[in-house]
């Protein structure tokens, strides 16, 4: 298409058809990223332990010390209107919709459910809170939201400030993350950090001994030898890292006994999770929109896009005044705008349904 299809291309604020559908994709794909190759119709609950996307019910599930987590299907089917916080993905996790920690009240889409799900990990994020300074995110009382990331270990996440590190390296520079209390549980990984982290040519000799292990040589263990000393905070890996990790038999039983055998496995990782999520999608939004582009002529393009720009601005606003007054937008408040948005919608404008 040689058109842009611009409301006005005096205005700042417009952007092209193209535009809308573009960060429709992307979005799209970011979801598809997270949620991976989760069913919204069917429990994950017979697949059994596995790395989903996951979420906690507030609603269900408000009294102190009792953590559950619920799939994708049963936050749409059981937990239709509940309070719940987004836990993005947990790795070995079986769903615990319907089991004893949620009293009487079972699970609409799998009844066949054991009280209780003996290998499932919980941390504080199940109760809404994350990082060493135990607050929600997003923080409403903090008005300069930092970047969080996710410890590969733990799984908690972490505002950049609180990892323990001097300097947090950009986005590109490293694969995954360990935090600081995880790096002290198994400080044998200080030892890789040597060669596959983003420290590798800050750590100095200084800081560590290289000792000749004979004992590990006759054994094939590839373990680095540097011993390190007064190091410590998070670290930051390189792509790859993982497959440096030395598999013999004394160095997995290590593994086993510190329950992070995990770090062996290379679909483990949530890049590959990712991955796998993005390759399941059907058509998308972008696609869709596309096709229905083509079928409009001139003028019912530039009419979709100047309502897109209307609502884009209507919505805008009206946001802005829960931001201003620090309040939460419920699903009751979108409800209602779009309500307000339908009432006053001039008649016999051709609107694409995708650019909605």
């Amino acid at each position: 298409m040689a058109d842009k299809f611009v409301e006005n291309s005096e205005e700042d604020n417009s952007v092209t058809m193209l535009d809308v559908l573009q960060e429709e994709s992307q979005l799209e794909e970011d979801a598809y990223a997270v949620l991976g190759a989760s069913d919204d119709r069917n429990c994950t609950y017979n697949k059994g332990y596995i790395r989903q996307a996951l979420y906690a019910c507030k609603t269900c599930c408000s009294q102190k010390n009792i953590r559950a987590g619920v799939c994708l299907a049963c936050s749409f089917h059981c937990h239709e209107g509940h309070e719940l916080v987004e836990l993005y993905t947990k790795r070995n996790f079986r769903c615990d919709c319907g089991n004893s920690k949620f009293g009487n009240k079972e699970c609409n889409l799998e009844k066949s459910k054991s009280t209780i799900n003996i290998e499932n990990m919980y941390n504080q994020n199940f109760d809404g809170v994350y990082c060493t300074c135990a607050r929600p995110y997003p923080d409403l009382e903090n008005e300069n939201n930092d970047e969080m990331l996710q410890c590969i270990i733990c799984e908690d996440w972490y505002h950049s400030k609180h990892l323990g590190s001097k300097d947090v390296p950009g986005d590109d520079s490293y694969e995954e993350v360990i935090c600081a209390g995880c790096m002290k549980k198994h400080d044998f990984l200080w030892r890789y950090a040597t060669k596959y982290s983003t420290m590798q040519n800050t750590i100095s000799s200084d800081n560590g001994e290289e000792i000749l292990n004979v004992e590990n040589l006759p054994n094939g263990c590839t373990m680095p030898s540097k011993n390190l000393s007064d190091v410590a905070g998070s670290c930051f890996w390189l792509e790859g890292w993982r497959t440096s990790l030395c598999s013999c038999e004394s160095c997995k039983k290590m593994y086993k006994e510190q329950d992070i055998l995990f770090l062996l496995d290379l679909k483990d990782s949530v890049q590959a999770y990712e991955e796998a999520g993005k390759i399941t999608k059907h058509e998308s939004q972008y696609e869709k929109g596309m096709k229905a582009l083509a079928s409009l002529d001139h003028v019912q393009q530039l009419t979709a896009i100047e309502e897109y720009n209307n609502l884009k601005e209507r919505l805008k606003e009206y946001l802005q005044k829960f931001a201003e007054n620090k309040k939460v937008v419920r699903e009751e408040d979108i409800k209602e705008f779009f309500s307000e948005m339908e009432s006053k919608k001039r008649p016999k404008v051709v609107v694409p349904t995708y650019c909605r």
